[in-house]
């Protein structure tokens, strides 16, 4: 049997950890030499790099679905300080440099959360649709992904059924960020709104586009390893010219998650 982190064996030692955490990965960020975005710009940049939209309540998730409210109140504190936000040339965009202190003014509420492998109700979760939608964003556009955390588990199937897989991305403050620099010579900007049941993403950028993004998954298999069942998902770019029509092959990572639900009939799981 695996040994027991110190706050699985004492945990009321958790929140001064959590504390911990937070200050080292916020003084880390201070001296990594990033330039961090920073400005909200009044109004929204002309040209659309791409748009994308998710439905926020899951009424099938098997929770309680207080929790899923929760999480579209959480959306929207946590949206407050990204919506409008420029990353000009040369800039880093960081999830937790701009959600930080969303729940400064009003407190985040209960959402679902993955704690040691179980879903549970925690403080500020549901977080994670916020930098699922964002990371789907990026992936169609020329910034640059220099941080990204794909979720070790999944117990609930996803929602977006046209997504695929391993196109999420994860956050946990002190632990796992979500990051974009901007190597190009544009500005971008991202615009995220609501409506009753669904955020709304954009990217946009100050000049016109030269190529379209598509992300697809050239191989998803199944294997079963010591009773568990594990998805591996190969992540790929076709870039496609605007003008001439070229398109180019990008392939992005490979991307393992554990499965915690019941696979569709006929899904073939192999062996390990």
């Amino acid at each position: 049997m695996a040994n027991k982190r110190l706050t699985q064996r004492f945990p009321f030692l958790l929140p001064l950890r959590r504390w911990q955490r937070k200050q080292c990965f916020y003084l880390a960020m201070r001296f990594d030499h990033n330039r961090y975005a920073h400005e909200c710009a009044g109004t929204l940049l002309p040209f659309e790099v791409f748009s994308s939209s998710q439905v926020m309540v899951n009424e099938h998730s098997g929770y309680d679905i207080r929790y899923q409210y929760n999480k579209v109140h959480n959306l929207k504190l946590a949206a407050a300080g990204i919506h409008r936000l420029l990353i000009r040339p040369g800039e880093t965009f960081s999830f937790w440099m701009r959600v930080r202190n969303a729940d400064r003014k009003e407190p985040y509420r209960d959402g679902l959360v993955l704690v040691n492998g179980a879903i549970t109700g925690s403080y500020g979760g549901g977080l994670c649709q916020l930098s699922n939608l964002l990371y789907w964003l990026f992936l169609h556009s020329p910034l640059t992904v220099t941080e990204r955390h794909g979720h070790a588990s999944e117990s609930v199937a996803g929602a977006e059924g046209d997504q695929p897989f391993g196109t999420d991305a994860t956050v946990s403050e002190g632990w796992c960020d979500l990051k974009v620099t901007n190597r190009t010579a544009h500005t971008y900007q991202i615009s995220i709104t609501f409506d009753d049941t669904s955020i709304y993403g954009a990217l946009l950028s100050d000049a016109s586009p030269d190529f379209f993004y598509e992300i697809y998954n050239p191989s998803v298999t199944y294997e079963k390893k010591q009773g568990q069942i594990f998805q591996n998902a190969s992540v790929t770019c076709r870039r496609i010219d605007r003008l001439t029509g070229r398109a180019e092959q990008i392939p992005l990572y490979d991307n393992r998650c554990q499965i915690g639900y019941p696979l569709p009939e006929g899904t073939i799981v192999t062996e390990n």
